[in-house]
């Protein structure tokens, strides 16, 4: 084979090579451009044809503000994605049958995939609430970490995530407390990030509260564990389910067990800090 031909030869293998997510990636853009393009109007097109003498805004005395900037994240879930591979994740978030995704996804080899702009909202905590928040999609950033459920987290994998954590805590002020897990938000529905993740490890370097040593406290009289959980963030409406929760979260039980004395420590501290 001539150099001629090889080189032909080598653009037609190149070309037959095609990447798995244009189509997807195609999507994206054309959703981000009618998304920009609603942010344009001004005033949004509903209000343009209300008469001025209805008592509602209408385009003749609109006047926009000069003190304003996007809408920032405020907290970020972390997940596992109950699949096998990262592949597997990669394909859900790209098709619209699955209605689900993330603005990150990072696999056990520590690639980080950045699916989603922070800005925008993605489908990852589903009905949930913490606090007095029950719109978390609105107000966080979803991170899901390649893990069927039942399989320990690899170091790459968690390199990455704290890597990525940093970044992320630092660009949009986010508060330590408020980096939690998907079982956190959603009590007895979801269970994510199992109880191999490494809370104290990703606390440690400033990411999610945790626990001091509790040798010396000393839990008063009367407390209310139920409050206490209501304090941390926590909703309490299945009791069964929190109290599973939160021993999966700060104290890695596999299993169900009411609170006791130790837990009891533990839930004192951890209220006293979010206080």
């Amino acid at each position: 084979m001539n150099r001629r031909s090889f080189l032909l030869f080598a653009i037609l293998i190149l070309g037959c090579r095609t990447n798995p997510y244009h189509a997807s990636n195609r999507v994206y853009r054309k959703q981000v451009k009618e998304l920009s393009q609603r942010l344009r109007e001004q005033p949004p097109n509903y209000f343009q044809t209300v008469a001025p003498d209805a008592g509602e805004v209408s385009k003749e005395n609109w006047i926009g503000t000069v003190n304003f900037d996007l809408r920032k994240p405020d907290f970020i879930i972390i997940h596992h994605t109950a699949q096998n591979a990262c592949n597997e994740t990669l394909h859900a978030f790209t098709i619209k049958q699955s209605k689900v995704s993330a603005h990150y996804v990072i696999c056990k080899d520590g690639t980080v995939h950045h699916m989603l702009n922070d800005y925008l909202r993605a489908w990852q905590a589903g009905a949930s609430k913490w606090g007095q928040n029950t719109d978390i999609n609105s107000c966080s950033i979803g991170i899901e970490l390649d893990n069927n459920g039942f399989e320990d987290f690899t170091d790459p994998q968690i390199n990455s995530l704290i890597t990525l954590l940093d970044t992320l805590k630092m660009k949009y002020r986010i508060p330590q407390e408020n980096i939690i897990g998907h079982g956190d938000i959603a009590p007895g529905r979801k269970v994510d990030p199992n109880w191999r993740f490494p809370w104290k490890l990703l606390a440690d370097h400033g990411f999610g509260e945790w626990y001091d040593d509790t040798s010396r406290v000393i839990v008063p009289p009367g407390f209310d564990e139920y409050q206490a959980l209501r304090v941390i963030g926590y909703q309490v409406k299945d009791t069964m389910a929190v109290v599973n929760a939160f021993r999966r979260h700060w104290m890695q039980d596999t299993v169900y067990r009411p609170l006791d004395s130790v837990s009891d420590k533990i839930l004192y501290n951890l209220s006293q800090k979010y206080q």
